[in-house]
């Protein structure tokens, strides 16, 4: 097998694994390599802007929420289709449980670390030593971010010694745009693809030292947990809301619904769209519905829709984002107060700190869902919890989940392969007998 798999991470968030992952991703395929990208844990907004860069879907990567068969299944199928796969990290190479040097010890992936090296130069080579030896990880090399300058960029590779500088971006303008989610939505930069082509411009990369990371070993794949799940959704219509208010979901969410048996239709609140009228079932991600509160209050259309989809007891699925639309009202961080849908009582109120983050699980009763949580709002409600989620790996409580008739609520995003036959149970599939 000739593909080379990276994994390719930081010291900590902020030194640019997005930006470096994007600009690669765009420096391969512009150079006529298959490329296909992972994102290590749970995001949505990163692997939006990866998919932009590699034009194609970014799937997640994570030994607990995905679970290791389902990792070394995705891994086998990108070796198949592409010369080079990219896997963006979380956070620092070894914080979190399971960590990305984790995910990379047990695919045995080789890791490029990442380094913000604007208030540094031989200092470099001690963190550098530092990231390889403690773990140990299987080190590929370093990749030099906002280089001053060419004696910056000497100073930095010869502290390096006998680890190799993979690459550099020297320090430069039309970066990606952030807020408190993360990074800006990609439809919302209207000089995106620009913005790409300018990083991949910056990043020199060192291609006889790329070359020398070895390709990766056949990996050992089983097939997916959904290749053999019974069609529980056969027949099943899922209307998914899509649009910058609601854009976070996994596409591997999507490809269970469909392997369940379901066909998928999309519809964009923004845009007043009432839930399609062949929906079976709803499904409202999260996204940024904070950012949008006056559009969001005027779309009636969708707003009764959405009423009538509870009335005549269609499951509803509302997550995060999704789940505050169909409050009272959303109280924006400037204080605006967005009459939204009413389905569920109480109002949900921005913070301006994270109010919830970390990997969870939720026993459905038909089975446990894994995913996460990431907020920054809170909700103020006089309704009963009907359940609540685990935290992992601690064990201790999580979000809450919400049920009113057919409709279920929280604020953890569940990653539906984890758990195939609870997703259908929640939207109103057969059951294994049928």
């Amino acid at each position: 097998m000739s593909t080379r798999a990276v994994l390719i991470s930081a010291i900590a968030s902020g030194q640019g694994k997005t930006t470096i992952t994007a600009a690669l991703a765009r420096r391969f395929r512009r150079a006529g390599h298959r490329v296909r990208v992972f994102k290590v844990g749970a995001d949505f907004i990163d692997p939006l802007l990866l998919e932009r860069a590699c034009g194609s879907p970014v799937h997640a990567l994570d030994l607990w929420m995905v679970g290791e068969q389902a990792c070394r299944a995705l891994l086998a199928e990108a070796a198949r289709e592409a010369d080079i796969v990219l896997i963006e990290g979380a956070m620092g190479l070894y914080d979190g449980d399971p960590s990305a040097a984790d995910l990379a010890r047990v695919l045995d992936i080789p890791v490029a670390v990442v380094i913000d090296v604007s208030a540094m130069a031989q200092t470099v080579g001690a963190i550098a030593a530092g990231l390889r030896d403690f773990g140990p990880t299987e080190l590929a090399g370093i990749i030099a971010n906002r280089v001053a300058g060419r004696r910056h960029g000497e100073m930095v590779a010869a502290a390096l010694r006998d680890l190799p500088l993979l690459g550099s971006m020297a320090r430069h303008d039309g970066g990606l745009p952030e807020r408190h989610l993360g990074l800006v939505l990609p439809a919302e930069v209207a000089d995106l693809e620009r913005r790409l082509d300018v990083s991949a411009d910056h990043l020199e990369i060192d291609d006889g030292a790329w070359n020398e990371i070895r390709p990766l070993t056949a990996p050992v794949s089983g097939p997916l947990v959904t290749d053999t799940t019974p069609q529980l959704l056969r027949g099943k219509v899922i209307a998914i809301a899509r649009d910058a208010a609601f854009a976070f979901i996994y596409p591997a969410n999507v490809e269970c619904l469909q392997l369940l048996g379901a066909t998928i239709a999309w519809f964009s609140p923004l845009a007043d769209e009432a839930v399609p009228a062949t929906a079976d079932a709803v499904i409202l991600p999260g996204g940024y519905p904070e950012l949008h509160g006056a559009a969001l209050h005027s779309a009636q259309r969708f707003q009764s829709s959405i009423r009538d989809a509870h009335c005549r007891e269609l499951p509803i699925l509302a997550e995060c984002g999704g789940m505050m639309t169909l409050s009272d009202a959303l109280v924006d961080l400037e204080g605006h107060s967005w009459p939204m849908s009413g389905l569920l009582p109480g109002a949900t109120r921005m913070q301006r700190r994270l109010v919830g983050l970390g990997l969870q699980a939720w026993d459905t009763g038909g089975g446990v869902l894994r995913g996460h949580t990431f907020h920054y709002s809170t909700l103020e409600t006089p309704l009963p919890e009907a359940g609540r989620t685990v935290a992992h790996p601690k064990n201790f409580g999580g979000e809450a989940i919400y049920r009113i008739g057919s409709l279920t609520a929280s604020y953890f995003h569940a990653y539906f392969p984890s758990c195939p036959t609870a997703i259908a149970g929640i939207l109103g599939g057969r059951s294994t007998q049928a």
